[in-house]
């Protein structure tokens, strides 16, 4: 069995779908690049346990960020997990049709929750690609440290 084709889409351990070609510019990076420092945006539990991370610009990404870009991803990615788990209609109708169908209907349809977070990938992905990464940033997508953080891997240069 051969590699995937660049570009090609693969599935991810949570199941969401993952561009190769996104990969390689990834992969790309981490060899250009030695890993300075890793840096976690800690969740917010001042307003009880909904998902939302600290606004507070952490001292690492001086110079290497605008402050004003940084709370504008946190409070983008705070908003976006405020309506994935808003309990709306939808929700209850999902919840209740899962129910009367033993939960097979989830076999053939996704979840308001699971559109929300490749909604939430998407982003992360664009401000990598549009922000982060060109200054020697990554932003890991939350999902993939439990919702527990939001971690920015630093890289040094290995060119200079």
């Amino acid at each position: 069995m051969g590699l995937p084709m660049r570009g090609a889409l693969l599935k991810t351990e949570a199941g969401r779908d993952f561009n190769m070609a996104e990969t390689h510019s990834l992969q790309d990076m981490r060899q250009q690049a030695a890993i300075a420092a890793k840096v976690y945006v800690q969740r917010d539990y001042s307003t009880g346990t909904i998902c939302q991370f600290q606004t507070k610009f952490p001292s690492e990404l001086e110079n290497r960020i605008d402050r004003q870009q940084f709370e504008e991803t946190i409070r983008v990615l705070n908003t976006l997990y405020a309506e994935a788990e808003k309990l709306g209609g939808k929700s209850c109708l999902e919840g209740c049709l899962a129910c009367v169908t033993a939960y097979t209907v989830f076999l053939c349809m996704e979840t308001h929750y699971e559109k929300v977070l490749k909604k939430i990938a998407r982003y992360i992905q664009e401000q990598n690609d549009k922000v982060y990464t060109p200054r020697g940033l990554l932003l890991t997508d939350p999902i993939e440290r439990g919702l527990r953080v939001v971690e920015i891997t630093v890289f040094e240069d290995r060119s200079s």
